[in-house]
């Protein structure tokens, strides 16, 4: 995988996709944010979209919402959006084919909902949970809630 992120900036979150005759239309990098969440979950081989030690401090200290631990969404230079999904898989499935059919869903999805292409849609594993997990305790590094 490419980690030379020099074509990539950061971005305020709202971003202005079209100007028509009535005005503009926005859409806010948290909506792309929960679509590649959203379309993620939809594949039977994902337990959890995961959230870094990060995102956890950032909900801690902001009004930033748990549903958007662990996406990240940038734009390039070309105004393409280009994602970070970091996933808990099931345990026994084939790792990169689920990742893979996480990639095609989540750039199908965006595309589709946000008339806007996405360049590249990274995903991290950040580990395999058994069926007998909850995933609550799957995305907080393995302590649960109650804890």
């Amino acid at each position: 995988m490419d980690t030379d992120k020099t074509d990539t900036k950061t971005i305020p979150s709202i971003t202005t996709e079209e100007t028509n005759s009535l005005g503009d239309i926005k859409i806010n990098h948290v909506v792309v944010a929960n679509i590649v969440r959203l379309s993620a979950l939809e594949n039977a081989g994902v337990f959890a979209v995961a959230g870094s030690f990060v995102d956890g401090i950032a909900e801690i200290f902001s009004k930033k919402e748990s549903s958007q631990s662990g996406v990240r969404v940038t734009e390039s230079e070309n105004s393409n959006y280009l994602i970070e999904i970091r996933l808990i898989l099931k345990y026994g499935v084939e790792l990169a084919k689920c990742a893979y059919e996480v990639q095609l869903a989540v750039k199908e999805r965006v595309e589709n909902m946000t008339g806007k292409m996405v360049e590249r849609v990274d995903v991290v594993i950040e580990g395999v949970k058994s069926k007998d997990d909850h995933p609550g305790s799957a995305a907080n590094g393995g302590m649960s809630m109650d804890e």
